[in-house]
């Protein structure tokens, strides 16, 4: 958690010794920031994807994310549409997910590329139990010289709740920071 906090709070200073901006107008669903201005890259448009989990991001021209799979692979959102996703689960139930305000981040300079993802809400109806919570799940990293991968830390924040009988919060312990972390490729276009 110390390296994240440190982390956390170098971002804040950089950001504001090097100046930001967003690369789009005020956007509701995501904030595209650009460290010292400029575009968001165009080597970086398009899906990316890791081989050894389920997560999935699909960057847009502007930097925004018109695309992803979330939860390790549980879930396909479009956050730029559709802010409230329900799914059918395996054994009858449902699950619904809200989302929050997301980020994407790129720093030229240190061509470190950040993605947060916010899950303001979800809700899963088991047939045996529920769980409920928020989540927010954080990749950064250095993204290659060739423009093909992306080797990021993935650090995870949830709030789960176990709902039988009565709603219980599950442990968490943020000191078990990073959870992995992902080489994410550049896929091919595919028409």
């Amino acid at each position: 958690m110390k390296r994240l906090v440190i982390l956390l709070e170098c971002a804040v200073l950089v950001l504001g010794l090097a100046g930001c901006r967003n690369s789009n107008k005020s956007n509701k669903a995501i904030d595209i920031i650009i460290v010292g201005g400029g575009r968001f890259p165009k080597p970086l448009v398009g899906k990316w994807k890791p081989d050894n989990a389920g997560w999935e991001f699909v960057f847009e021209p502007d930097g925004s994310i018109s695309s992803a799979v979330i939860d390790s692979g549980l879930l396909r959102v479009h956050p730029m549409s559709e802010r409230i996703t329900t799914i059918p689960l395996i054994d009858g139930g449902l699950g619904t997910y809200e989302l929050g305000k997301w980020m994407v981040q790129y720093s030229p300079v240190d061509r470190e590329l950040a993605v947060e993802v916010v899950v303001d809400h979800y809700h899963l109806d088991l047939k045996t139990y529920g769980l409920k919570g928020n989540s927010t799940d954080l990749f950064v990293g250095h993204v290659s010289d060739d423009w093909q991968t992306w080797q990021a830390e993935w650090f995870t924040f949830p709030k789960v709740f176990a709902l039988t009988p009565q709603p219980e919060e599950l442990p968490f312990d943020a000191n078990d920071n990073p959870k992995g972390t992902f080489l994410f490729e550049k896929q091919p276009k595919t028409n």
